[in-house]
């Protein structure tokens, strides 16, 4: 497994080179070709020092040292002690070629290639410019050059002695190096899945960029440490005693604790607007079994015997994350305390852990390793240079490119669609598609797109409209000309509408109210379907019209013009004639909330989707309509996690005010032990209002608002 702290603050202290050699042999052993790699740098090293004044030789064999700790490749280890000797000393590439081999040349090539980089798309230290603009630029360079993953392992380990013996360098110099790694480092580690990595990383650089908050983070964990242990422990031994209980062996699990880490409690703190102990998984628990079904089983059991968070559950073991992260994560109230619950198996520990970097320390392990993003590459089947090959472009760039039949490239983002390349193509094209062929195999305009693929599309001679498959495209081309292309269909169906429902009403044709209409500045027409208050004001207008103009006083007729409305089956219809039923056609049966039109026939209102094909017919051929909308009962469920102030009566006055905003509960949970103060409630509450942000305002005028989201499915968070 990965350096633990005690070992991070081992590397921190060693400042002589026995020690931290003798250190490295204790992660590695000692082969011959390690061995001379040692020698060598020792060598090549002799006369330079560090701004410490310690010999420069310790910094290489420390970062070997991590290397060794996370994988056992004996390659990555040795150009970890290599890796400056190109660039400080007369050492060629071919020196290295000549006695370590192609691969070991290799890596150091690819780790000198970093630092040319990084030269040319750093701004220079002596510049005030931001840095973080050109750190986004080099991270992204890095990415897209670097052929070998192995390079940036090694180089991420780099960074981290780099890190852990900042005190040396001049104040200016170890805010750049730490906004450097906090914007380039770290997000590459945990691009990788390397989490141990990624957080000391960041912990560290936050200690150099945010000192104030750092100290106040790091104060208030040590003010209450015994208070959290003593919580972690009672609620693992909680735990234990529960999966004893009910059948697991003791052997089956291992369940450890921690807080969380220091840079993460103060993005939390930042985007949740929270003081430090309103974090909600400040505390957690990781329960590690055997294989993925126990890790259900583990889950159920927590859920039956503490209560849940509902809003707070996530399944990553059945829908992984993109780096291959697999765990179930929930939160739990435990003794008015909240924790959150981490479950894996130990394979999914060891990627969680080294993410990429698992697959060399335990191929041989017998551990059947697998990340969602490296699936189907046979690594076991493939030569060092083929696995990189096939991986490159897949893992580390942002974008991918696909081109045309005619060999014209295109770049797309990952996970683009055959119909975001449509439109990346023209507007037209991605407007008119009908169906598409990758690869000279025919293809849904849905499908993914991977880096290579050539693509046709087949146009159709008109606009199609797709408003469903909105959220299924990536580029913002494709979604804002999808939405264009229905919010225009819309409006078209709503303006054809208008004058049905006008025809209907008033017992006219429909070219009498299309000539009245075009005669008149009867503005937003294609509001009627949508607005009875304007429906109701159209046709005072007509009747006012008629009776002062003779070209329309022929139309008038003895009928008043009065809408009578009524409910049927949830929904409100408005028409000057008695409606008996109202139905769902089958050809698109809406459901609550749909946008909807309605036709009359024999006094029976049916009902489409807008977008329905039949109604299309229906509506070209000017057939009876009236106005219908959902009835007004909409209610949109909430979960509420809030910190209650600690005084006498404060849970009772929050409850006053929520029906004062005509908030129906539907559930509260408070903390089980009445010794000790609640510090949080969780409700669950209904209402009418479905702007949530809206609710959020209202709600933090009398509480402290620490979650607040819409019910919804836990596989969709």
């Amino acid at each position: 497994m990965p350096l633990s702290q005690v070992d991070i603050e081992k590397v921190k202290h060693l400042h002589d080179v026995d020690s931290a050699s003798k250190y490295l042999f204790s992660q590695i052993a000692p082969s011959d070709l390690l061995q001379e790699a040692l020698v060598y740098s020792t060598e090549a090293h002799k006369h330079q020092f560090r701004k410490s004044g310690e010999p420069y030789l310790i910094h290489p064999i420390l970062v070997a040292s991590v290397v060794a700790s996370i994988t056992d490749n004996e390659s990555m280890t040795i150009a970890a002690l290599l890796h400056d000797v190109v660039e400080d000393t007369d050492t060629s590439i071919g020196d290295i070629y000549k006695i370590f081999g192609k691969d070991v040349a290799h890596l150091v090539e690819g780790l000198t290639k970093i630092d040319t980089i990084r030269d040319a798309e750093l701004v220079p230290s002596s510049s005030d410019e931001k840095l973080v603009v050109s750190a986004l630029s080099f991270r992204k360079m890095l990415l897209a050059s670097i052929e070998d993953v192995r390079v940036l392992v090694v180089k991420l380990c780099d960074r981290l002695h780099n890190m852990l013996t900042l005190d040396a360098l001049p104040l200016h110099k170890q805010q750049r190096i730490a906004e450097e790694t906090l914007v380039v480092y770290a997000p590459i580690a945990h691009r990788l899945g390397i989490s141990f990595l990624k957080n000391i990383l960041e912990d560290l650089s936050f200690s150099y960029l945010f000192k104030e908050e750092k100290h106040h983070i790091d104060n208030y964990l040590d003010s209450n440490y015994h208070a959290i242990e003593m919580k972690l422990n009672d609620f693992k031994q909680s735990i234990y005693r529960l999966l004893i209980t009910n059948g697991f062996h003791e052997d089956d699990f291992e369940i450890l604790s921690r807080v969380k880490h220091d840079y993460s409690i103060y993005l939390k703190m930042q985007r949740k607007g929270v003081s430090i102990d309103e974090v909600l998984d400040l505390l957690a628990v990781r329960i590690l079994t055997k294989d993925a079904v126990k890790c259900y089983n583990v889950l159920g059991l927590i859920h039956l015997h503490f209560q849940p968070l509902s809003s707070r559950f996530k399944d990553y073991i059945a829908v992984p994350k993109d780096n291959g992260y697999q765990t179930i994560h929930t939160t739990v109230f435990y003794n008015t305390a909240i924790f959150e619950v981490q479950i894996r198996t130990y394979d999914m520990h060891k990627t969680a852990e080294l993410g990429v970097a698992a697959h060399w320390k335990y191929k041989n392990g017998g551990n059947n390793i697998k990340l969602d993003w490296l699936n189907n590459l046979q690594y076991q089947n493939e030569s060092v240079e083929d696995f990189y090959a096939l991986i490159k472009n897949d893992l580390y760039s942002e974008d991918i490119s696909v081109f045309s039949p005619t060999g014209q490239p295109f770049t797309l983002p990952r996970g683009a669609v055959v119909l975001d390349y449509a439109y990346a193509v023209h507007t037209e094209v991605g407007n008119k598609a009908e169906s598409a062929l990758i690869n000279k195999t025919k293809a849904s305009l849905l499908s993914e797109l991977h880096n290579g693929d050539i693509v046709k599309i087949n146009m159709s001679n008109k606009i199609i409209t797709r408003c469903s498959w909105i959220d299924a495209v990536k580029t913002s081309k494709a979604k804002t000309n999808m939405k264009f292309n229905c919010n225009f269909r819309i409006r078209d169906i709503n303006i054809k509408s208008s004058i049905n429902i006008l025809a209907t009403a008033m017992n006219l044709s429909h070219e009498v109210v299309e000539e009245w209409i075009s005669s008149h500045s009867c503005e937003n027409s294609s509001n009627i379907p949508c607005d009875i208050e304007h429906f109701h004001d159209v046709i005072n207008k007509y009747i006012q019209d008629i009776s002062t103009n003779n070209r329309f006083q022929r139309f008038l007729t003895k009928h008043k013009f009065k809408l009578k409305s009524s409910i049927h089956s949830g929904l409100e219809v408005f028409s000057v004639t008695t409606v008996s039923d109202v139905v769902f056609d089958y050809c698109c049966h809406p459901k609550s909330g749909d946008e909807i039109m309605a036709f009359l026939e024999k006094g029976k209102v049916h009902v489409h989707h807008k977008m329905c094909k039949n109604a299309a017919k229906k509506l070209e051929a000017y057939e009876p309509m009236v106005f219908v909308r959902w009835e007004k009962k909409l209610i949109y469920h909430y979960n509420l996690i809030a910190s209650l102030h600690n005084e006498k009566g404060a849970l009772a006055n929050f409850l006053t005010y929520l029906v004062k905003l005509n908030i129906d509960i539907s559930s509260i949970e408070l903390g089980k032990d009445k010794s000790d103060y609640v510090k949080y409630c969780e409700i669950g509450f209904e209402s009418k209002e479905a702007d949530i942000h809206s609710i959020r305002g209202k709600l933090e005028q009398k509480i402290k608002v620490i979650d607040l989201i819409r019910t919804d499915d836990a596989y969709k968070k």
